[in-house]
């Protein structure tokens, strides 16, 4: 806890919900071990129980009688790693094309900021679905097709930082001693744009997981018999009326790990950044 109060000094909403959120991660990495349930198993004489009741179901189950809390916390597991890695991917992409064309300039830097504007004006979730419909609808196609569409915005921030070191001295001393223009961009151009990338990161991983949510919820997204918190929300608002417990849960975990994610992203722009405060 001490370390964590010299990360987010003066930010105790960071720190709690960085402790949220690696309670979280615990629980949906170790919790499922403690139940004699596996998240596909079928318990025939519990349909639908309530949380709480016999049989071991902490969380109730669902109407085919799954355990909740088995596959609450697989859901949350597969939920994180498509928003994760999906993240990864549209950084990867945003950062060199953002950092190319605020270094480059010019003709070079308007085209390349005309393309993004293009995309910008087409329908976000309409590629996404015709990705996942090409490649399939499997996690591991899921994160690349979010990630791919989700790098526009990264781009636009990383181009107007790239654009002021552009103009830096140091840069231009590089220019002048001959620097080739790759070396520039990875020894000094990417470094320098380490904490506004990784801001930004962290609030990008909650828009991802929504995304990958209200595709999982559309029935676009992680098929059944997996889980994921989406199709886990799209079961229990089939059956709000008669078991709310099967909406209430996984939108729970849902939207205590997005606020958990936006609060820790403003303390590490307050961190990184103290004009911000």
């Amino acid at each position: 806890m001490i370390g964590i109060r010299r990360w987010f000094p003066g930010h105790p909403a960071a720190r709690t919900s960085l402790c949220l959120l690696a309670a979280i991660a615990l629980l949906a990495v170790a919790g499922p071990k403690l139940s004699p349930w596996r998240f596909d198993d079928l318990d025939w004489a519990r349909i639908a129980s309530a949380p709480g009741g016999e049989g071991q179901h902490w969380f109730g189950t669902d109407r085919l009688g799954r355990d909740l809390f088995v596959r609450t916390l697989e859901g949350v597991r597969v939920s994180l790693a498509i928003g994760l890695l999906a993240t990864l991917v549209s950084l990867l992409i945003g950062v060199t094309w953002g950092a190319i064309a605020g270094f480059a300039g010019g003709r070079v830097e308007a085209l390349m900021m005309r393309i993004v504007d293009v995309f910008y004006s087409l329908p976000y979730v309409f590629f996404v679905i015709l990705l996942t419909v090409t490649l399939g609808r499997t996690p591991s196609t899921l994160f690349v097709a979010i990630g791919a569409v989700g790098w526009l915005t990264m781009a636009r921030v990383v181009r107007i930082q790239a654009e002021s070191l552009r103009h830096r001295e140091f840069i231009a001393a590089a220019i002048a001693l001959g620097v080739p223009t790759w070396r520039i961009l990875v020894r000094h151009i990417l470094p320098n744009l380490a904490g506004a990338v990784l801001v930004y990161a962290t609030l990008t991983v909650p828009g991802m997981i929504l995304i990958e949510s209200f595709l999982s919820f559309l029935g676009l997204g992680v098929q059944e018999p997996a889980a994921s918190l989406g199709n886990l929300m799209a079961q229990g608002a089939a059956e709000m009326e008669a078991a709310p417990w099967m909406l209430l849960v996984p939108c729970s975990f849902l939207v205590a790990i997005v606020l958990a994610l936006g609060f820790v992203g403003d303390g590490l722009r307050d961190l990184l950044d103290p004009r911000e405060r």
